[in-house]
């Protein structure tokens, strides 16, 4: 696999000004650029609103001072370097800071592909630690990229997971299927080692098509082996400006992804992160466009949730009536906010809740 990293090497750089060049220096040191050849193949470069490349290309509008770097207070739930536990029953392991792509709207821009001080290198360590917690029922191993791991790694972590009774399922947080499916397709290695131990706990891969181009021929096969294995395929969308913010585009997108057996999970409000905020969708203009979605999509296809991962939880974002937008918790880090319904009245342009849940 080969990867693009070097902007200065492309046609669209040496069409920018010496000021504009400059920014873009600035950003790709702090924020590096990575593109696959097979994701690099899918851009439409005569169309300048391409949708995978607004997804892999550094821009200009990432200079913006705006936003935060741990806009779900991940360094708050943070019990161990590498280890995150916020729900009660769920842990998180930061395994990687490497992807196979550098994705623009990455809410982890602060770590990933930049700096491995969060890494869990301590892999003992971490599972001691979900032994010692029997509340735990699940773990998501990710990253960056949990299958940029060598298949001896991934290995590693499921003989000593597996093991763990009160562990339900194990989770891969990876996007291979979207930028890189040959990790898939062609390691029938890889393929083995998640079959083999998905017969002792359910494995779960949890992956991220934000547009219908990139649910491709190779994609769906890195899907089909996925299945075949046992291994059940579940979808975090991210409501991205300029890439799937129309109704038609993300009912296409949940429709081949129910077609190819890959279940919608989550559609998320993009994070105001820093370096990725002019991505994010305001909150009337999203919920619009998640209710016109539904419409065209069957029942399968309309499960998920649209959601914001707030420092507090996961809130569901329900609907907009009255000048009010509906919210309720669907996961809370705080016993107080279970199940919590609330409403925000709105009278322009909101994007995020602040830590006091008022609209931003």
């Amino acid at each position: 696999m080969n990867y693009l990293t070097d902007i200065t090497k492309t046609s669209w750089y040496e069409s920018l000004s010496s000021k504009e060049k400059l920014k873009l220096d600035q950003i790709v040191a702090r924020h590096p650029m990575k593109i696959p050849d097979y994701y690099y193949k899918l851009i439409d470069f005569t169309d300048e609103e391409d949708p995978i490349k607004k997804q892999a290309f550094p821009s200009l509008e990432e200079i913006s001072s705006l936003g935060d770097y741990d806009t779900s207070g991940e360094a708050s739930n943070t019990k161990m370097k590498g280890l995150q536990h916020k729900y009660e029953q769920t842990v998180l392991v930061l395994a990687t800071n490497v992807c196979f792509m550098y994705c623009r709207h990455c809410f982890r821009k602060r770590m990933v592909g930049y700096s491995a001080e969060e890494i869990s290198l301590r892999m003992e360590e971490a599972v001691n630690y979900i032994k010692s917690h029997e509340e735990v029922n699940n773990v998501l191993i990710t990253g960056g990229d949990s299958f940029t791991m060598s298949n001896q790694m991934i290995e590693n972590y499921l003989k000593k997971l597996t093991k763990i009774k009160h562990l339900d399922f194990i989770r891969f947080g990876t996007r291979s299927l979207v930028v890189n499916p040959e990790r898939i397709n062609e390691d029938e290695k890889l393929v083995s080692i998640l079959n083999k131990y998905n017969k002792l706990k359910n494995i779960i891969v949890v992956t991220h098509f934000n547009h219908p181009k990139e649910v491709t021929e190779e994609a769906k096969t890195a899907a089909l082996k996925l299945r075949e294995a046992g291994i059940m395929i579940r979808n975090q969308a991210v409501l991205l400006k300029g890439v799937n913010d129309n109704s038609d585009t993300l009912a296409e997108l949940l429709n081949k992804l129910m077609k190819i057996g890959v279940h919608p999970y989550y559609v998320f409000q993009c994070r105001p992160v820093k370096g990725g905020i002019h991505f994010q969708v305001d909150f009337l203009r999203g919920i619009d466009i998640i209710n016109k979605a539904r419409e065209k999509l069957n029942g399968l296809s309309k499960a998920f949730r649209y959601i914001m991962s707030h420092k507090r939880g996961k809130i569901e974002i329900i609907d907009f009536k009255d000048n009010e937008i509906y919210f309720k918790f669907h996961q809370n880090k705080f016993p107080d906010d279970s199940n919590q319904f609330f409403t925000r009245e709105i009278t322009y342009k909101k994007f995020w809740l602040d830590d006091d849940l008022n609209l931003i």
